[in-house]
């Protein structure tokens, strides 16, 4: 006769749907910090990760909040706003020294050309090595904003174009 439980529990963050812990031991096998993407519901966080053996500790973060410093009036989660808050991101961890990470987008998969994209798109063009295939970026009008300033009429495109001035700049 068969003795114990007839299923296996899994781990809470996988229940959750938090952690692909397949994918994480991948990614902490290659020794590289982590680039990481999260979307909510208003904002939109963009971290870069290193592992320790005590627990992860994150490099550098930035929120989409930080664009509203930079002059960026217009929505915290579109395609152009994930694109300057990873843009920013990339210019801080350059200036931390951080040369090389891994695009991490969690438990989640990811359609291709969608806005998680933008955000690996700008670590691209910041000059951070991080591998990536070029087929998933999103079009260059979507992260411009063009797409959005011909709908409301507004000058959205301008605004990016001065806000990545001044992410550059710094």
């Amino acid at each position: 006769m068969k003795s114990g439980p007839t299923y296996n529990v899994q781990f809470r963050r996988k229940r959750e749907q938090k952690t692909d812990y397949k994918k994480r031991l991948a990614i902490l096998k290659s020794k590289q910090k982590r680039f990481v993407v999260r979307l909510s519901n208003n904002i939109v966080r963009v971290q870069v990760i290193d592992y320790k053996i005590d627990g992860d500790v994150t490099l550098v973060a930035v929120t989409s909040n930080h664009l509203k410093t930079l002059g960026w009036k217009h929505s915290l989660k579109n395609t152009p706003a994930i694109y300057l808050t990873a843009l920013l991101l990339a210019e801080k961890a350059k200036a931390k020294g951080i040369k090389k990470v891994i695009f991490d987008t969690g438990l989640r998969n990811y359609k291709s050309k969608s806005k998680i994209f933008a955000a690996l798109k700008a670590v691209a063009d910041s000059g951070l090595e991080c591998p990536h295939n070029k087929k998933v970026f999103p079009n260059l009008d979507r992260v411009e904003g063009k797409h959005v300033s011909e709908y409301l009429k507004n000058n959205l495109t301008d605004d990016f174009k001065s806000v990545k001035e001044k992410i550059l700049k710094k």
